[in-house]
Formats: structure tokens, sequence, C-alpha cells
């Protein structure tokens, strides 16, 4: 059962990481075809500059879990190097622990203020009022990966040798 949500929760974060990519890479089409709008056309733009800024804050929040799963972030590592391996493991399980409380406070926070803007009807304030449920929904769904992800890191560290 254990093994089984761990697979499921990589798999998650995985595919989140991948939807993180192509989320960059519609911004980075998109800043494309804004610059050549403007300059060769002389067109006015105006979704493209929150299209790019939507996919791109997206991509941070639901590429996150994938981060945390590959060891991506930048860290430093002096203590680590001065710790024995039972010290390290208590040390990143009480990271871990911190982490997770963190990021569940932030999933209901980023869900009530996601709630406030889906029931409010709030909209940006441009000329393209878009929702913004819709650039919100991204946060609640990233952090809710990232609780789940770092459970995930709390149960291998509690059997480390089980998911080796």
């Amino acid at each position: 059962m254990l093994r089984s949500f761990v697979v499921a929760t990589e798999r998650l974060s995985r595919a989140a990481g991948v939807l993180a990519a192509v989320l960059l890479g519609v911004a980075m089409v998109v800043v494309c075809q804004m610059i050549f709008m403007r300059y060769v056309f002389r067109a006015p733009t105006s979704w493209q500059t929150e299209v790019v800024v939507f996919s791109a804050t997206a991509a941070i929040f639901i590429g996150a879990p994938y981060v945390l799963l590959t060891r991506g972030h930048v860290g430093v590592e002096v203590v680590e190097l001065l710790l024995r391996d039972n010290a390290l493991r208590r040390l990143k399980l009480a990271a871990s622990v911190l982490g997770l409380a963190f990021c569940l406070i932030m999933t209901a926070a980023s869900g009530m203020y996601w709630y406030a803007a889906w029931d409010g009807g709030w909209t940006t304030p441009t000329i393209d009022a878009i929702s913004l449920w819709i650039p919100l929904a991204p946060m609640v769904i990233g952090f809710l990966l990232l609780s789940l992800q770092y459970l995930v890191e709390i149960v291998k560290l509690r059997s480390p040798g089980e998911y080796a």
C-alpha cells in the first residue's frame, strides 16, 4: 500500500515536471510571437503578456514537486558533509517535516485565496479581464503536489532500504 503511494506520487511529480516544461515552452513561444507581432507588423498585443506571466508562474509552482523529487533545488551542503549517516538522515527528516508543514499551510491558504477569487468573480485589471481563479489554480495544485512529495520523502527517510 505504502509502496504504491510512493510510486504514484513520484509519477505525479514527474508528470508535473513535464507539464512545467511545456508551460515554459508555451511562454517562450508566446514571447517570440509577441515580439514578432509588435516589431514586424506593428500590431498591438494584449493577451500575450498575461499568458507569459501566468504560464511561467504556473510552471514554477507545478514544477516544484519534480525539483524536490530529483534534488534539483539549490542547497548548501556544508552541514551535510560534516554529519554521519544517522545524523544526516535525522536532519533530512526534520527538514522534510518542516517542508511538509509549510506546504500544507500554503495549500490551505492558497486554496482559500483561490476560492475567494472564484466565488467573488475576481478578474485581472486588464482589457482581457481573465478570471483570477484560473492563474491561481496552479499555486494550489503545486503546493498540494509538493506536500505529497514531501510525504513521500518522509516515508523514504523512515525506511531507507525499502525504497532505494
